[in-house]
């Protein structure tokens, strides 16, 4: 049992040698237990931002002081727009002032954006250190601290420069989501909703059903969402680690919410904030191809919209929005294509042709 009195859950990523474990409970960060097995070194190094450090930082240094002889903290400037070379540089330049060798064990303590810069700086560094994520937000907790992929944005396109690289463990404390401000929490929702049309239908009715309770931010509704989505992308990714085929189905609205990002600047609208758009976005898409009945698109809007999320797309104007598809990672021979819905439950990707794409857009900017 633990501090909250529920046990510990647990899921594994299993990818044979670089399998691990997702931990989700309360109390986690300062239980010694969480931080015990992982890769023993002379020096851990807690890469957090302005925002988190002084909320957490302290709790985790001090667990991780019982398990290495030095704890050193490298705080970055918060939000996307600092998910860049320069944040990254400011990692390795800590890392080589301090001497830190290729044993050093990296932490991840943030959002998404620190558990992807870090787990970067990981897969870079001496070619390759372990690191653990520690994700503070609903979003990373659900989606971007799962499944080893990092990055890094350039001014042309998000996430463009990064690498495949696995964690030794995933540890979601739900306490620390008592924390959030409101619209990061829903951002986070923004994720959780994605995993029910694209994988289980008797989730998306559950989310629907207990989307009062969720934005209450009731510990066991949101066990349940923070397990069942874990569970989930581990069963993807275990699939499908390097994004070859099955994979890009969690990538499900991120197409349209993308370029939502790079059109206006990323930081301007939350990761989550585009994703729930461009979930609408790309719903229209999947009735429009013939896959889904029309009433999939308002059953979609209504909950995205319940959980305090965007449903009107910003107007970038639609040869700006095809522009910017078309450098999305998952564009081929300069075909944009799309993760469509093919039946509640299950996800495909599809080419849509400029002409469809584009009366999808003008449905949905205002």
């Amino acid at each position: 049992m633990h501090a909250s009195s529920a046990p510990v859950q647990t899921i594994r990523i299993d990818l044979g040698d670089r399998s691990y474990p997702i931990l989700i409970g309360s109390g986690l960060l300062s239980d010694a237990q969480s931080w015990a097995g992982l890769p023993r070194a002379a020096t851990a190094v807690v890469v957090s931002n302005v925002t988190v450090a002084p909320l957490y930082m302290g709790i985790v240094c001090k667990a991780l002081g019982a398990h290495y002889g030095r704890v050193l903290e490298v705080v970055l400037p918060d939000g996307e727009a600092h998910k860049d070379w320069h944040s990254l540089n400011t990692v390795f330049d800590h890392l080589l002032d301090q001497a830190c060798d290729r044993r050093t064990v990296l932490f991840a303590l943030g959002g998404g954006v620190i558990g992807d810069l870090t787990g970067f700086a990981a897969a870079c560094y001496m070619r390759g250190v372990p690191f653990v994520q520690v994700p503070t937000t609903l979003l990373a907790q659900v989606d971007s601290s799962v499944g080893g992929k990092t990055a890094i944005n350039h001014p042309l396109g998000k996430n463009m420069i990064g690498a495949f690289y696995q964690p030794q463990r995933v540890l979601c404390d739900l306490d620390v989501l008592a924390t959030l401000p409101d619209r990061e929490y829903s951002a986070g929702l923004a994720e959780v909703i994605k995993y029910g049309p694209i994988a289980d239908e008797a989730f998306l009715s559950w989310i629907e059903s207990s989307l009062d309770a969720l934005l209450a931010r009731d510990v066991v509704a949101l066990t349940h969402a923070v397990r069942r989505s874990c569970e989930i992308k581990a069963w993807v990714v275990g699939q499908d680690e390097r994004e070859s085929g099955l994979r890009a189905i969690l990538n499900f609205g991120h197409t349209f919410g993308h370029a939502i990002e790079a059109g206006l600047g990323y930081g301007e609208w939350l990761h989550g904030e585009a994703v729930g758009c461009g979930m609408v976005m790309a719903a229209e898409l999947s009735h429009r191809l013939g896959l889904m009945p029309s009433s999939f698109v308002p059953r979609l809007r209504s909950l995205i919209e319940r959980a305090g999320l965007p449903v009107t797309a910003p107007d970038l104007g639609v040869d700006r929005y095809l522009e910017l598809m078309r450098v999305d990672k998952k564009a081929e021979d300069g075909a944009i294509r799309f993760v469509v819905i093919e039946a509640l439950g299950r996800a495909g990707m599809r080419a849509a042709d400029d002409d469809l794409v584009s009366e999808v857009i003008q449905a949905h900017v205002g």
